[in-house]
């Protein structure tokens, strides 16, 4: 899953117009549509559901930090699935009325999105466009899914190169404020920058970010970061076109305010922890090791928890209510996980949403593996040990 977080572009500053302000990123897309071929292999946050999120705004603000705007970005894309962006931006706006809102994005869905967006609030746009040119694109990234479906590649970056185009198009009717943001990639799209800007501004863009790739050691396929000179180069290239601008300062999710790294508010905290009386994760799944189930069509789930010596481990199934009881089943359902601090499921209704958290049982979105999920929730177990299947 490719977490849509860049670094800030390290060119001069003589040429580089930055935004004023501070922008908490709340990460509550669980569904990827895209991945770099150049992206790390390793595990990607969770995506924090709606309410998590307004709390950790809530906790930032309490503290005295200044923010002047939210985005939704990661670690999916915001409009692979709407429900968690729109429902994240209602409860911001309301709490916030004057918090400036955006999201981050490939752009894929952004048309048919827009009104929706507008009216939920957003009026700040940023999308992900690393080229025009289908075959510059198609050497970047490792597969895109338009919708449920993965198509093939070729076919996939036609779509996206469109798609792109028209949601540019789309938000700026709409009165957004719309910014490019590309990330360089040595060797691969920065020769074709000034292209890329270039087509930018013909469709009405007036900015844009210049980010340098950022290696992962536990990539599938290793690039080296673009030096000075030729991040230099290129926004040379692209301010005969755009403004060039340095990414503002902002919040994330995995790291502090102040940018140190160390986790005093992470999601980590923001998630929901085991107790006493409810030590236990469920987990709906067809195969056993993916959460890949809509709540409303499981009929079992997985029941993981700490055993006599503190591991967690799978300690069973439990059989669920069958769909056609109603809103009695979500009671029912209750009632049977009662044990139980977190549900996982790959989507899941209002309704059983707050029925669940009413009675003290967290519903998380997430379509990552079932192991490294629970470890997450438990903190990597007792010892940070998790159990594993002899």
């Amino acid at each position: 899953m490719t977490t849509l977080a860049q670094s800030t572009c390290t060119c001069s500053a003589t040429q580089i117009h930055s935004p004023q302000g501070r922008w908490v990123n709340l990460p509550v897309a669980p569904r990827a549509n895209n991945r770099i071929r150049f992206a790390s292999t390793k595990e990607s946050m969770q995506a924090m559901i709606p309410a998590q999120a307004l709390a950790w705004l809530d906790e930032l603000l309490n503290k005295g930090d200044k923010i002047d705007g939210v985005n939704i970005a990661g670690p999916g894309d915001p409009l692979a699935d709407l429900g968690p962006t729109l429902e994240t931006l209602r409860l911001v706006r309301e709490k916030y009325p004057t918090m400036n809102l955006g999201i981050i994005t490939l752009g894929l869905g952004g048309e048919q999105s827009v009104e929706q967006l507008i009216k939920a609030g957003v009026s700040h746009v940023t999308l992900l466009v690393d080229g025009v040119d289908l075959e510059v694109v198609q050497k970047l990234y490792a597969w895109i899914r338009p919708g449920i479906k993965t198509v093939p590649l070729f076919t996939a970056v036609g779509l996206l190169l469109d798609e792109q185009i028209r949601a540019i198009v789309a938000f700026l009717r709409a009165g957004c404020a719309v910014q490019v943001r590309t990330t360089i990639y040595p060797g691969y799209n920065d020769a074709h920058a000034e292209e890329l800007s270039m087509s930018m501004a013909a469709l009405g863009v007036k900015s844009m970010v210049l980010v340098p790739f950022d290696p992962a050691s536990e990539g599938e396929e290793m690039l080296e970061q673009p030096s000075h000179e030729l991040m230099i180069r290129v926004r040379d290239q692209v301010a005969k076109y755009l403004t060039v601008v340095a990414a503002p300062e902002k919040i994330q999710a995995d790291r502090t305010a102040d940018g140190s790294g160390e986790s005093c508010c992470s999601v980590a905290s923001a998630l929901p922890k085991p107790s006493v009386d409810r030590p236990n994760v469920a987990v709906v799944s067809s195969n056993g090791m993916e959460v890949d189930l809509h709540l409303g069509h499981a009929v079992t789930a997985l029941i993981y928890g700490p055993r006599e010596d503190g591991l967690v481990c799978l300690l069973g199934t439990r059989t669920l209510p069958e769909p056609g009881a109603g809103a009695s089943r979500w009671e029912i359902l209750a009632d049977t996980l009662k044990d139980c601090f977190v549900l996982l499921a790959a989507s899941a209704g209002e309704s059983p949403r707050k029925v669940l958290s009413s009675q003290g049982i967290t519903v998380l979105i997430t379509d990552d593996n079932i192991e490294g999920s629970v470890e997450v929730l438990y903190g990597g177990g007792k010892n940070g040990k998790k159990c594993r299947k002899e």
